[in-house]
């Protein structure tokens, strides 16, 4: 399993000079030289990339969508929750997101710029802006011996700064939520090592939502000589969006002092009409620290002044009072510097904090003010960024050592390869930086949907949603809607498996939306007829757009009506006994288990043959929305039986023996008609509708056994799938989807025809969805096939984080050659469905415990639902860990 595992990264390693390997740098990661260059440049799935034979299928599509679009982007100048023509360009640049979880991220590239920006709920800007940096000084007797930018970059601004590092003799180093750059200075024989770190940490629900990151910097002094070492941090007020220039904006320096500590720094008020903030830059005061700052600068012209000020004496001039507001067409920047000396072979370190506090929020619509969850602990006042920079510099070591207890069984454990140690902390990157929102539940909310618990609905403030706060995430940094729920399906592991409450909140957000209706008519773009946005009794898309109002107007995707769709209403059931099954929260079953019949009963209307089993109507009515299905399908008929399957199991823990028996029958009837339909003897055809690729090999196929094993059933009483089947389904997956498609090294296609071709007959049946392929990836786990299962992860692994520059912005999909699709996506956290296989399967050495604990529950009422009796539940942790008070 290890073989060749480190091949890769010796290639993004390979232009490094040096042999220094930094100051407490971890073995597993993402680790990249800052000279490196991807060789292959991709370029986005656009409108001109559709083939002749689908131009001609979905014409009229296309025509609606341009219509739709102009209206929308040139008529109510907005920006599209899709966009076609302007896709996001590839950018190989960035590295780990800061800030904790939904109070807006700052992303730093790899090559250390400050790059992309999340400030606004949801909305995103790539701008890189230049005059945010680290320099660093160093001084002997008295004397400024060496001063540099700590970037690669030469920006023909800020000429009086020293520019352009020699990137062949530095490296980056990504473990997700921390990450390391070292620098061994050039003739200087000094080391620095800039350790980030964001509070980013399992089962914490109060330090996990702070707006802050912390900078470490470790200073090696080989020399024989001691040395004055001073690091400066620049800032502008702003994050390069053009409202940086509307005027108004302006800085001051403070100082906090409590409980014994103090940090000082600079404040940058961004007053903006809509979502103002403030960013903070902080150091933490030390007897043998020496803290100055520039309250502030022009970042134009050569700013050769704040340059001179730091290589004087290793220190800024320190001015009291605040700027003045800033002239419209005016930026402003900031300057922080923070000294220590360095004995002989010897090694101090220095610590910044970068906080952004934007306690209170509005979307798109401006209709309703919304509260970040982090104001629960720091207010709603708009002044808490230096209370939130003194509680980050006295709390990070805290933070990290809660980080490493999760992380280290993990990252023992030699039966792993490295490659998968690296993907699965990383790609975690999203739940931050998915456009995502935590939020505190407004004193007049009803998330019931208006049917209360009473009429077989919900309470209209669920216990768990006033504790814990409303989350959502986008489908994609491009697809632009909260919380898309067929896609949530399969991310939704990383949340449950690590911020249990997040996930049943979200839970309890969408079954509300479920007994509510949206009557309003509207244009659907795929088939061109109105109807309404949102129909009773079914589970919506998503939550709506960050630009509009979300959890007030949901179902802000209009491409198809996805009232008809199959798979959403099967993903709630499937995913409220997977959440119960890990979390053994009985409450939570009580309240969803009347949403779960309501849906079912929605479904119903699918079986049009009364047969047991559900047939797909003929366009794509499911998550794979380019890719059409006809009949029973191997994906939504087998989520279809897992559903069922499941509904069995929970009306056997509610004692509801009528209930039971009817989905026993339909279970018996549905699994006859499936294997009958669809079983060719190998695999399960990817439909029955006898059509030319009815007989494709899907990647997704076992889809439903996937849950059910998730959930610890599958076998004896709550079995809907025989085991040999989907042994031999998933064996025809790896040898056809996996090793006969690119050499066996880039996951598994979507689409593979029997002799071996991948199925071109759609535009995303040749693709590989990498989030799909993590979970076919854990499936294969589940039923023992621990080699192929890793093997087909890394593929994507390597083909994403290593050859095509994709880092921290893992793609919905990717082609053989040429494109991908939809840059920063949400689906790929399904890498934590392979972890939770690794727990839950044969026992290995040192199994790694990450499943969600039992004193991570919500307030529990009593009810007669008894504990699992079937199926032990996911190993527990004994605590709940990596919890800050």
């Amino acid at each position: 399993m290890e073989s060749g595992d480190n091949s890769s990264t010796a290639e993004l390693m390979s232009r490094y000079v040096s042999s220094e390997l930094g100051y407490g740098v971890p073995k597993d990661g993402w680790r990249i030289c800052l000279a490196h260059e991807f060789k292959e440049k991709r370029k986005p799935f656009q409108a001109k990339d559709v083939s002749l034979s689908n131009i001609v299928e979905h014409i009229g599509l296309g025509v609606r969508y341009l219509k739709w679009w102009y209206k929308k982007t040139q008529i109510e100048k907005k920006a599209p929750f899709i966009d076609m023509f302007r896709a996001i360009p590839l950018r190989q640049i960035y590295g780990a997101p800061l800030g904790g979880i939904g109070g807006g991220t700052i992303t730093r590239g790899w090559r250390g710029e400050f790059c992309r920006w999340q400030l606004n709920p949801g909305m995103y800007h790539y701008k890189t802006v230049i005059a945010n940096q680290f320099t660093v000084c160093l001084r002997r007797g008295g004397q400024t011996v060496y001063q540099q930018v700590l970037s690669v970059e030469r920006p023909p601004t800020l000429q009086g700064w020293n520019w352009g590092y020699c990137g062949e003799y530095a490296f980056y180093h990504a473990l997700y939520p921390r990450a390391w750059t070292v620098y061994p200075l050039p003739g200087q024989n000094v080391t620095l090592t800039c350790r980030q770190v964001s509070p980013v940490i399992p089962h914490d629900y109060q330090d996990s939502s702070l707006p802050v990151a912390v900078f470490v910097w470790d200073i090696e002094n080989k020399n024989d000589y001691p040395l004055d070492v001073s690091i400066m941090l620049t800032m502008v007020n702003g994050s390069g969006h053009k409202d940086d220039k509307s005027g108004g904006h302006w800085n001051e320096p403070f100082h906090l002092e409590k409980e014994g500590e103090s940090v000082s720094g600079v404040l940058l008020h961004h007053c903006t009409t809509v979502n103002p903030y403030t960013l903070c830059v902080a150091a933490r005061e030390q007897s043998d620290r020496e803290i100055s700052h520039q309250t502030a600068f022009s970042p134009k012209g050569t700013c050769g002044a704040l340059w001179g000020d730091l290589i004087t004496d290793g220190r800024l001039d320190s001015p009291t009072g605040s700027s003045p507001p800033t002239e419209k067409g005016e930026k402003v920047a900031a300057a922080l510097a923070v000294g220590c000396s360095v004995p002989a072979q010897g090694h101090n370190d220095l610590e910044f904090s970068l906080a952004w506090d934007m306690p209170n929020i509005t979307f798109g619509s401006r209709e309703r003010e919304h509260v970040r969850r982090y104001t629960r602990f720091f207010g709603t006042k708009a002044d808490a960024a230096p209370s939130l920079s003194h509680y980050a510099l006295t709390h990070y070591r805290l933070w990290e050592r809660s980080i490493e207890e999760w992380q280290r069984p993990i990252l023992q454990d030699s039966s792993l390869p490295s490659w998968y140690k690296s993907a699965l902390f990383n790609e975690l990157y999203f739940v931050v930086d998915g456009g995502t929102v935590w939020t505190e539940l407004p004193e007049d909310s009803d998330v019931s949907g208006g049917l209360r618990s009473e009429d077989g609905g919900l309470p209209a403030q669920p216990a768990i949603i006033k504790e814990y706060g409303r989350f959502a995430y986008l489908e994609g940094q491009e697809y632009r809607m909260y919380n898309t729920y067929d896609v949530h399906f399969y991310a939704s592991f990383a949340l449950i498996m690590l911020w249990p409450k997040l996930a049943l909140s979200l839970q309890y957000d969408i079954a509300g939306s479920v007994v509510s209706c949206d009557p309003t008519e509207r244009l659907h773009l795929m088939s061109g007829r109105n109807s309404p946005v949102k129909v009773k009794n079914v589970v919506p898309h998503d939550i709506g757009d960050p630009d509009d109002e979300p959890w007030q107007r949901v179902n802000a995707y209009l491409i198809h009506d996805t009232a008809d769709w199959k798979d959403l209403n099967l993903k709630f059931v499937l995913q409220v006994y997977r959440d119960f099954h890990l979390t053994q929260d009985t409450q939570y079953l009580q309240d969803m288990w009347p949403i779960c019949q309501a849906v079912m009963e929605s479904e119903m209307k699918f079986d049009t043959d009364g047969d047991g089993l559900i047939e797909n109507s003929g366009y794509a009515d499911q998550t794979y929305d380019g890719w059409t299905a006809t009949g029973p399908s191997a994906y939504c008929g087998g989520l279809w039986l897992a559903s069922v399957c499941v509904m069995c199991k929970m009306a056997r823990l509610v004692n509801n023996e009528a209930v039971f028996q009817r989905f026993r029958d339909i279970l018996d009837r549905g699994s006859a008609a499936f294997d009958k339909l669809l079983w060719n003897g190998q695999y399960y055809n990817y439909d029955s509708s006898g059509q030319e690729f009815s007989n494709s090999v899907m990647s997704d196929q076992c889809a439903g056994q996937w849950f059910l094993r998730a959930s610890g059933l599958g076998d004896g009483q709550f079995q809907a799938f025989p085991k040999e089947k989907i042994c031999s389904a998933l064996k025809s997956v790896f040898d056809l989807n996996v090793m006969s498609f690119a050499g066996g090294q880039m996951g598994a296609v979507n689409g593979m025809r029997p002799e071996g071709v991948p199925d071109h007959s759609s535009v995303q049946s040749d693709e590989v969805w990498i989030g799909v392929v993590y979970g076919l990836a854990a499936i294969m786990i589940h039923e023992g096939m621990l080699e192929e299962g890793l093997r087909t992860a890394e593929g994507c692994y390597r083909t994403v984080w290593e050859r095509l520059g994709m880092a921290f912005q893992t793609p919905e999909a990717y082609c053989e050659k040429g494109i991908y699709r939809s840059l920063a996506y949400m689906r790929p956290l399904s890498i934590w469905a392979m972890q939770l296989a690794l727990d839950t399967s044969q026992p290995r050495d040192q199994a790694p415990q990450t499943t969600t604990t039992p004193t991570d529950q919500a307030p529990q009422t009593t009810t007669t639902i008894p504990t699992e009796t079937e199926g032990e539940p996911g190993q527990k942790e004994s605590q709940d860990q990596g919890h800050i008070q």
